[in-house]
């Protein structure tokens, strides 16, 4: 796997330090490297949020000691800080930032370029162009970054870090490495007040203009076939497009092809002599114009007036592939776009593929959770409040039955926007946020309700894991990214340290939850300020650990004489356990995937449901 790759190529960079907070698609950069952590000889942690994650590693290479940091391309956001400070200070040994970008928003509530941040900070970016490129370019990035004692952000995507491709070492991971070194009391380097940052930024500035003068050749810059009159400058993926398009339409030999893994600072020299040889130029790039602006730029200024073209031929929006870059170049040419090949027909299967859109597991605690607090707020009196939502899971609360995710923008931010509406609004306003999100960036907002008297409830949905992105731990779960235990930092002491009446439930124990949550809602109507955890193990992590242990969980099923049809249990949790069958006037709960949670047969008003298979007399052992 292309995260895979890049962690190999890190490793055998001789990397003694790596942090990183857990966003698809960079998680798996991380866990390889936690999985050999111990045998490479090697420091690995799960911070709590980027932009710890950044100022760790970062404190590293201030010292002397390779690092490495890793999040998703929004991580970066949450890390712009620091990213900022540290292209004027510089580093001591290598350090790179990998930004996993996320073209086409598979994971993603955004598709940034986050090539724009090398720009905005100064800092330049490698870009590899598959998971065998990103091996090689990792190590390559470290050179970089050691050469001119400054940070070095690699870009990947979705489709490199995700893709798997063969990749043969071409080292061994380094057994003598510098794990322990030292910290320079460079006052005017480190503290960047006013005066001692103008200074720095000079500093940054002529690594700037050395990188884009001197970094022109392999493996930042390749040239394929020069001397052509068209040619083709592509970076990253598209690169890989570029050739298959090429290869297919039958014009390798018709295009001089530039490969760009070092887009931001573009390198002139050789893009410079490429622009007077070719008369037509065609960029290819994935979302943003960054490269076509720096080629358009470059021309200018050299009075070069070959035809430029980019974006007004390939898409700006989405991820590229084959078909996309074969228009593109067709069209370039002022040709058709109509492909040499028969287009791809959708398969036809009988029976038809059912539609599989985004649900919660079958057992999930986030399921009981909406269900009580939904049916808390009744009993309560709390009408119509708004649920603003945040990142996780969870955020699937948003579809029916549940609609308990009005907002989802940003990590954290269903409790900084609850506080603003509970200002602006008279309805009552409930917070919904994630264990892991909570530690990540749910402390601030929660201070900022306290300290400026806003009103609204913040309901922490704690399954113990950073579940969404494959169930990493974080600082509530008692273990470290190295499997070490660890103190557990309990979500219920913050929030009363910070003022909060707080109310810890099960929710596998639906009706002691209704009641508790509905005393905590009366509580906030009545002016108290009220925090609820809701605690119970992610569903996936109970049925791994029952089947490690030899664990049987209990199995529902549906009483036909007992069942009215009335549909309650399907209506109320859209749990993918049960189902209706074609023509059927009465659900059934499939064996294959109930895990025996029970929370139906605590809904449903007949006690038409009842377990079907005894679970292990420990069954309950699995879920804590």
């Amino acid at each position: 796997m292309g995260n895979e790759a890049i962690a190999r190529g890190a490793l055998e960079a001789g990397i003694c330090f790596a942090a990183a907070y857990p966003g698809t698609p960079s998680t798996e950069i991380m866990e390889a490297l936690a999985a050999v952590a111990r045998d490479a000889g090697i420091y690995v942690e799960w911070s709590t949020n980027e932009k710890v994650a950044f100022e760790a590693a970062y404190a590293a290479a201030m010292s002397y000691v390779k690092s490495l940091t890793t999040m998703k391309h929004v991580g970066v956001n949450v890390a712009a800080d620091i990213l900022m400070s540290s292209a004027y200070a510089g580093v001591n040994a290598g350090f790179v930032i990998v930004s996993a970008d996320d073209p086409g928003q598979h994971s993603s509530q955004n598709e940034q370029d986050n090539r724009w941040y090398g720009m905005h900070a100064h800092i330049p970016v490698v870009e590899p162009a598959s998971p065998r490129d990103a091996y090689r370019l990792v190590k390559a990035a470290y050179m970089l970054s050691e050469k001119y004692k400054h940070p070095v952000l690699f870009r990947s995507t979705t489709r490199i870090s995700h893709t798997r491709q063969p990749v043969t070492f071409e080292e061994d991971i380094p057994v003598e490495k510098k794990c322990k070194g030292r910290f320079d009391r460079d006052i005017e380097r480190w503290v960047l007040v006013p005066a001692h940052g103008r200074k720095q930024k000079k500093r940054m500035m002529e690594v700037w203009r050395r990188v884009a003068e001197e970094e022109g050749v392999e493996p930042f810059i390749k040239i394929i076939n020069p001397g052509m009159k068209k040619a083709i400058i592509a970076g990253g993926i598209a690169y890989s497009h570029v050739m298959e398009a090429l290869e297919v339409l039958g014009k390798k030999d018709e295009y001089t092809v530039v490969k760009v893994s070092l887009p931001v600072p573009l390198p002139y020299k050789p893009i410079l002599e490429v622009l007077k040889e070719s008369q037509e130029i065609l960029v290819v790039e994935e979302l943003d114009p960054v490269l076509e602006m720096q080629v358009k730029k470059l021309a200018y200024e050299n009075g070069v007036e070959s035809k430029i073209h980019g974006k007004d031929y390939v898409p700006i929006n989405g991820e590229l592939d084959l078909d996309s870059v074969a228009r593109s170049i067709l069209s370039f040419e002022g040709r058709e776009p109509v492909m040499p090949w028969k287009p791809l027909e959708p398969l036809h299967l009988e029976p038809p593929v059912p539609a599989r859109p985004p649900v919660m597991c079958a057992g999930c605690p986030h399921r009981n959770t909406y269900y009580i607090v939904k049916t808390a707020a009744n009993k309560a009196g709390l009408k119509d409040p708004i649920f603003t939502g945040d990142i996780g899971c969870y955020t699937l609360g948003y579809e029916p039955p549940f609609y308990t995710q009005m907002t989802s923008l940003e990590m954290g931010g269903s409790i900084g926007v609850a506080h603003g509406l509970s200002k602006v609004v008279d309805e009552p306003v409930i917070a919904v946020i994630g264990d892991s999100t909570f530690y990540h960036a749910g402390l601030p907002p929660s201070v900022n309700i306290i300290y400026n008297k806003g009103h609204a409830v913040i309901l922490v949905l704690d399954n113990q894991y950073t579940a969404m992105t494959g169930h990493q731990p974080h600082p509530g779960t008692g273990l470290t990214a190295m499997g070490e235990p660890t103190v557990r930092v309990p979500i219920e002491k913050l929030l009363e340290t910070m003022g909060y009446k707080t109310y810890v439930i099960n929710p596998m124990n639906v009706k002691e939850s209704i009641n508790i949550v509905a005393e905590a809602l009366k509580k906030y109507k009545e002016g108290e300020q009220v925090a609820i955890v809701s605690r119970m193990k992610c569903a996936l992590q109970a049925v791994r650990k029952a089947r490690k242990e030899g664990i049987k969980l209990p199995v529902y099923h549906i009483v036909e004489d007992k069942c009215t049809g009335c549909m309650v249990c399907v209506k109320l949790l859209a749990c993918p356990a049960i189902v209706v069958p074609k023509g059927a006037k009465k659900p059934k709960i499939l064996p294959e995937l109930c895990v025996g949670c029970g929370l139906c047969a605590q809904v449903c008003p007949f006690k038409a449901i009842e377990v079907f298979k005894e679970g292990s007399p420990n069954w309950l052992e699995a879920w804590k």
